[in-house]
């Protein structure tokens, strides 16, 4: 079987290149990682804990006095046509 990687030593400079990419890449990954979770710690401990209002809620029926009466179907509407002159 046929070993992908050279042995120690003699590295082409395409293997050179590409580690030094890989390692960049790793390097730049590893420093975000830690930054995020260091000023994601100081987020935390920064936050003042807010007391919560109790929302007001709408009014219920009885406390606004109830419905309104029932309109009586019998009883003319109270819009009369335009007289004409």
């Amino acid at each position: 079987m046929d070993n992908p990687l050279p042995a120690v030593g003699q590295f082409s400079a395409e293997w050179v290149d590409f580690f030094v990419v890989f390692g960049a890449i790793g390097l730049v990954a590893l420093l975000t990682f830690i930054w995020a979770l260091f000023f994601r710690k100081n987020g935390k401990r920064k936050r003042k804990s807010h007391r919560r209002h109790r929302r007001q809620l709408n009014p219920t029926l009885a406390e606004t006095g109830g419905l309104p009466p029932t309109r009586e179907e019998d009883k003319p509407t109270s819009q009369t046509p335009p007289s004409q002159p």
